[in-house]
């Protein structure tokens, strides 16, 4: 069950994001990749990099979504987050779990990467906020970014 933020989030400067959770850009590069340089599928020229912070609260779970381009996700703060690996194509099927937090030994990794095109979601293992930040390579933008609405 999600409830307010903790009291270290609020300097942050967090939103509600679309696919659940909660975010702020960060970093969004000053250099422009062409659409010419791009991979094929990008309908305009990105960013070449950009940054957010993503919280999400106990009960929380992002939708499953999925980004055309790289996106690594590196721990902070807060509960390990499981990030669930769904795959490319047009529908999510899960096909492994990742968790992401500062544990090595425990078999934790303290960040992932989702290759592009794939499905993916998000939860926190435990009963407090996580806090991770999610880079993506070429930048984000709206128009590369899908959720799953089979549900």
């Amino acid at each position: 069950m999600t409830g307010a933020l903790p009291e270290w989030a609020g300097p942050l400067g967090l939103e509600p994001h679309p696919e659940g959770g909660w975010f702020a850009e960060t970093w969004r590069s000053e250099i422009t990749i062409p659409q010419s340089a791009l991979p094929h599928g990008y309908p305009g020229h990105r960013s070449a990099g950009t940054s957010i912070y993503f919280l999400l609260m106990p009960g929380e779970e992002s939708a499953w979504h999925t980004v055309r381009s790289t996106e690594l996700w590196l721990h902070h703060r807060g509960s390990p987050i499981a990030l669930e690996l769904g795959g490319a194509g047009g529908r999510p099927r899960l096909e492994r779990t990742v968790i992401v937090g500062p544990d090595i030994a425990g078999g934790q990794v303290p960040q992932a990467l989702v290759p592009p095109g794939h499905w993916q979601r998000a939860r926190p293992v435990d009963d407090v906020a996580g806090l991770v930040s999610c880079i993506v390579v070429p930048g984000f933008d709206f128009a590369d970014f899908a959720l799953d609405v089979s549900d």
